[in-house]
């Protein structure tokens, strides 16, 4: 009887062990099979469709449209120029060119040298000013000659420029009786005596001081006659000017007189 209790106690316990055994291997295919299942989406991310960019349209619907308008409205913009030339002169050539705005570049030449380029940056007043007397001429519309009855070629020769859109003009004079085409071509006179003084005057200060007080006085000459286009633009350098120990003392002190009688 009792052997027999032996057995069946022996049997249970195989039973349990085995039922055990069972429930840990089914654990584990569950575990196995859920970490089968997370790498799927990782999978996923790599597929066409997510790495599928969207169509350009669909970014920058506006961009090509916008570019063009952009060049459409450059090529209507006025472009202005004049020029002057007199090989005899000590200034030989002088062009400047610029925009609507005020803004280009001066090239000007002298005896026996290369030719200087330079940016150049009309002031809001000087522009406002020259653009008043170039539609005073009404220049595109009009094909009027400028050239006085007397020549004065000893003088120089002149060329005045526009371009607006595909219409474009020239005219060429040494010396005009017109009083909107002379006070024109007075402003850019101006306009070359003040960037060329600030080119020369910037040269001397980096490589030649002992030229500063010569052109403090030529300065002081186009100041005297009115022969500057605008000399508030001019402020800011003569102070650097007034106090800049690398020119002479005297063309310091000269630069601080002028300060002061721009500023009254």
């Amino acid at each position: 009887m009792r052997d027999k209790q032996r057995l069946i106690r022996k049997t249970l316990i195989a039973a349990l062990l085995i039922l055990s055994a069972a429930i840990c291997a089914a654990a584990q295919s569950r575990a196995k099979g859920k970490q089968n299942s997370r790498e799927l989406p990782a999978d996923s991310q790599n597929s066409p469709k997510h790495n599928q960019r969207e169509p350009e349209s669909n970014q920058k619907p506006d961009e090509p449209e916008s570019s063009s308008k952009a060049v459409a409205k450059d090529a209507e913009q006025a472009l202005y120029s004049y020029e002057f030339t007199q090989p005899n002169f000590l200034v030989t050539h002088i062009l400047i060119e610029h925009d609507a705005n005020g803004r280009g570049r001066i090239t000007f030449e002298r005896k026996n040298s290369e030719p200087f380029v330079d940016p150049l940056e009309l002031s809001e007043a000087a522009t406002q000013r020259i653009k008043a007397l170039w539609d005073a001429l009404h220049f595109l519309d009009s094909d009027r000659s400028y050239q006085s009855e007397k020549q004065y070629p000893h003088l120089g020769t002149m060329r005045l420029r526009m371009k607006k859109g595909t219409s474009q003009r020239v005219a060429e004079f040494n010396w005009t009786s017109d009083k909107d085409a002379f006070a024109l071509i007075t402003e850019y006179k101006r306009a070359a005596n003040q960037a060329i003084f600030v080119f020369d005057i910037t040269l001397a200060r980096e490589n030649q001081p002992l030229d500063a007080p010569k052109l403090m006085t030529q300065l002081d000459d186009y100041l005297r006659r009115g022969d500057i286009s605008d000399t508030q633009q001019l402020v800011p350098l003569l102070r650097e000017l007034s106090t800049d120990e690398r020119i002479p003392l005297m063309a310091r002190n000269h630069a601080g007189r002028l300060l002061q009688k721009i500023e009254k």
